[in-house]
């Protein structure tokens, strides 16, 4: 692999082939349709650029020019910013303030569920695979409200919750047809997406073939 170093000029974007927090940085890149290196590398073998990039030896890692960020939601943030067009967080105080209550649950909740599910202990997995599923359904009506959640708007919080939905196969959560129907349309809605279909890693095509 060239370093990093070489080729500041371009964008540059470590990614795990199987993150859900990899999955929404490339989900906004590629809704931006920005110009970008990415970097798929292997949890089992880290780049030792990327040790000497971020403290934490982490992925997601952005490198833009002389900055590096290395955390999913300020990367997201940031590239909205940096790439307004289109936008992917509401213009207003209060709406971006929802924005940002709604990414804090969804990170607080489902993401820390998924970590568990991702951990391979037997007690945990059952327990964050009913939790998640309960989540989800509870949530079914907030789906219904708009086409995106809670938004006419694809958003950051799209971004945040589709990785979650699309790996809901691999976590063996089937959703009721009858009490998940808004959750369903919505999939289907985000999923059709061009743009999230091309952000999908090789890894992550293969959860939904």
């Amino acid at each position: 692999m060239s370093s990093v170093a070489n080729r500041r000029s371009v964008m540059t974007l470590f990614t795990l082939p199987d993150c859900i927090d990899c999955h929404r940085v490339r989900i906004v890149l590629a809704e931006k349709d920005i110009a970008v290196d990415i970097i798929e590398i292997s949890p089992e073998d880290m780049p030792d650029d990327l040790a000497q990039l971020n403290p934490y030896n982490t992925a997601p890692t952005l490198i833009d020019r002389d900055l590096v960020l290395y955390d999913a939601r300020v990367i997201m943030e940031y590239l909205d910013e940096r790439f307004p067009h289109p936008p992917l967080m509401p213009v207003d105080p209060v709406n971006r303030a929802h924005s940002r209550l709604a990414l804090f649950r969804v990170e607080r909740d489902w993401y820390t569920l998924a970590k568990d599910l991702e951990c391979g202990e037997a007690t945990r997995i059952d327990n964050a695979r009913k939790e998640l599923r309960d989540s989800v359904i509870s949530a079914a009506e907030v789906f219904e409200i708009k086409p995106y959640f809670l938004s006419n708007d694809f958003t950051l919080v799209d971004c945040t919750i589709a990785p979650i939905l699309w790996r809901l196969p691999r976590y063996r959560i089937d959703l009721p047809a009858s009490d998940a129907k808004p959750v369903m349309d919505y999939m289907d809605r985000v999923f059709s997406r061009d743009m999230f279909q091309n952000a999908l890693s090789d890894a992550e095509k293969a959860i939904r073939p």
